[in-house]
């Protein structure tokens, strides 16, 4: 994912599997991360040795800041983000509909924690959503289908999704185009994970 971030590019990175974008954003481009917690010039996650313990990331975890970095509190952070001031954004899923309907903030289960955030504002703001997530659940389950049974977050909003299995483009008007797929996997397999019609675009790349 980290490499289709165009040059120059705002990008917010989600809670959980998003965070990881930071370690692998190409060392030619400039691109400017942000975190829905205040932080505009974002670095990558710190996994060992000395943090600050009062920087951290939307997932809580200790960051970096870049040079020319800025902190805001939550209301300014808020307002980047509803005013149509970030290119990207980057967010986990629980599902995502063929349409490109997301549900990510709870499963609707009756001990589930809700856990919205600013999930809502980031999908109706953000110009891209890219969703990056597991192709299925940990029963096996395809977290894409159809239509979302989860509660939904944001309705046509998703643009790409990026799995462990595939890329898949949301079209214009629905319909879900694969246009990458990780070595050693077929097109036939994330088919048959899927729970909503997938086509394979003509020249898919491979990624490894």
């Amino acid at each position: 994912m980290a490499a289709d971030i165009p040059d120059g590019s705002y990008v917010n990175l989600g809670i959980g599997m998003p965070t990881l974008v930071a370690d692998q954003l190409p060392p030619d481009r400039e691109i400017v991360l942000h975190s829905e917690n205040g932080i505009l010039g974002m670095g990558r996650v710190i996994r060992d040795g000395a943090a600050d313990p009062d920087l951290i990331n939307a997932s809580k975890e200790p960051i970096a800041l870049l040079a020319g970095a800025s902190i805001s509190d939550h209301a300014m952070s808020f307002a980047m983000m509803r005013g149509g001031h970030l290119d990207i954004t980057v967010l986990g899923g629980f599902q995502v509909s063929a349409t490109g309907d997301l549900a990510n903030w709870s499963t609707g289960a009756p001990d589930a924690i809700p856990a919205v955030g600013g999930a809502m504002d980031l999908v109706a703001g953000a110009a891209r959503l890219f969703v990056m997530m597991e192709h299925v659940t940990r029963d096996g389950e395809p977290k894409i289908v159809e239509r979302c049974s989860y509660p939904v977050t944001g309705l046509g909003v998703v643009d790409r999704i990026y799995t462990d299995l595939a890329v898949i483009e949301v079209q214009p008007g629905g319909g879900l185009l694969v246009t990458g797929l990780a070595e050693g996997v077929s097109f036939e397999t994330v088919a048959a994970l899927s729970g909503a019609p997938l086509t394979l675009q003509a020249q898919c790349r491979v990624l490894r």
